[in-house]
């Protein structure tokens, strides 16, 4: 039982704690011992608490562009889903590779960046712009890693999701009396009257116009910080979450990767730091198509949201009602006995790293339990929240070891 006081909800910390330790879905109790059962009980629970849109069609992709950069044959992608602007895609593999080749899904960051989603990972063209180039050096030891995967013999896409980039909501798509009551200092609680704004004041204030400098990046990317609480708070009221939107566009995409003729579907992997991490998890562990799986910078237990970390964190992260069922790395074991890598810092701000430490043996244990011991493994870095170039070393020598036997 948590004790401390100290926790994001004071007096109420230990009552609230106490609901994440009852995990009626957890391998690890003893009602539980065949882990096929298992795995087909606790998925199906975390698919009807999950709340992804119905996208009951294959999208159609259409291919705008095609070149060579980098040593990368790369093609430009459109493809368009019952809701929203069309998603953007790339798709990258070696110039001259033949086929079959084994894919990876590459899943962007969220990094409190909405401007940017598939570009903050790649590098298609020189010059790179100079908000991406400072975010791959902060993140990614200064290369765009699904470039560097891609020229180990990968065939590589990576897409947009809601609503990053070609997916994102503009502020000129919102009432003005909104927008104004979202950007206002914290301070100033002075309501608008609707009425008082002329339909010419749904202005594009906070839209990125031709040009995209960094000043007016930041901008975008603090209104859609904002606006984050109000999209999850209508995805609630419409019976959806954020990580069902991730589910079913990322199983979009793993749909377009595995149909490609030079993509060997028998041999998919994804990766991705921190958002990308957050997708990862749920991917790898509902969709059975990704036969290994690297996650970084997303590995912690209900408890450390509940009491020490959700402030630093998206409402993406959250599926209703489901950490009563089971703990936040359950949901990566559901793939058992599929590989899976873990990458964790010991500086991360965003989780506590003893609760890093625990999420950690949860995994190592379930799969111990299920005879799958040599299918994880979990290393830890020194270090802050990133996937610099040591980490992406040992995350393409697993995703080697696994899909290029």
């Amino acid at each position: 039982m948590y004790t401390s006081s100290l926790n994001l909800i004071g007096s109420y910390g230990s009552w609230a704690a106490d609901y994440v330790e009852r995990r009626p879905y957890s391998f690890l109790t003893s009602e539980w011992e065949n882990v096929d059962s298992w795995k087909k009980e606790a998925k199906a629970k975390v698919l009807e608490l999950i709340g992804a849109p119905r996208i009951e069609k294959k999208v159609r992709v259409h291919r705008l562009d095609h070149y060579q950069f980098d040593d990368l044959e790369i093609e430009e992608l459109s493809w368009s889903l019952p809701y929203g602007p069309e998603t953007k895609a790339v798709f990258m593999k070696p110039v001259d590779a033949k086929g079959p080749l084994p894919g990876i899904l590459a899943l962007h960051d969220h990094g409190g960046i909405k401007y940017f989603g598939k570009s903050k990972i790649i590098r298609t063209s020189e010059p790179l712009h100079p908000f991406i180039q400072d975010h791959q050096n902060t993140y990614y030891g200064g290369v765009p890693w699904a470039n560097e995967v891609a020229r180990r013999g990968y065939g590589v896409l990576v897409h947009d999701v809601f609503p990053f980039e070609s997916r994102k909501i503009l502020s000129s798509e919102l009432p003005a009396h909104v927008v104004h009551r979202m950007m206002a200092h914290p301070l100033d609680v002075r309501e608008v009257n609707p009425e008082d704004l002329r339909p010419e004041q749904n202005t594009s204030e906070f839209d990125v116009p031709e040009g995209d400098s960094v000043d007016d990046i930041r901008r975008y990317n603090a209104f859609g910080e904002q606006h984050e609480h109000i999209i999850a708070r209508s995805l609630f009221c419409a019976g959806l979450t954020w990580p069902g939107m991730f589910l079913a566009e990322d199983i979009c995409a793993l749909d377009y990767l595995c149909s490609r003729p030079e993509i060997d579907a028998e041999r998919i992997g994804c990766c991705g730091l921190s958002g990308g991490g957050l997708r990862t998890n749920y991917l790898a562990g509902i969709d059975e198509r990704i036969k290994c799986s690297v996650t970084v910078g997303f590995m912690t237990t209900w408890a450390d949201f509940v009491l020490n970390v959700s402030y630093t964190h998206t409402w993406m992260v959250y599926i209703p009602l489901v950490a009563r069922f089971m703990d936040y790395p359950e949901i990566l074991a559901l793939r058992i006995p599929l590989p899976s890598l873990v990458l964790a810092t010991d500086k991360d701000p965003l989780y506590t790293l003893s609760e890093v430490k625990k999420a950690v043996l949860l995994l190592e244990e379930t799969y111990r339990k299920a005879d799958a011991s040599e299918y994880l493994r979990c290393s830890f870095y020194s270090g802050p929240h990133k996937f610099d170039l040591p980490m992406q070393d040992e995350a393409w020598e697993w995703l080697d070891r696994w899909l290029k036997q």
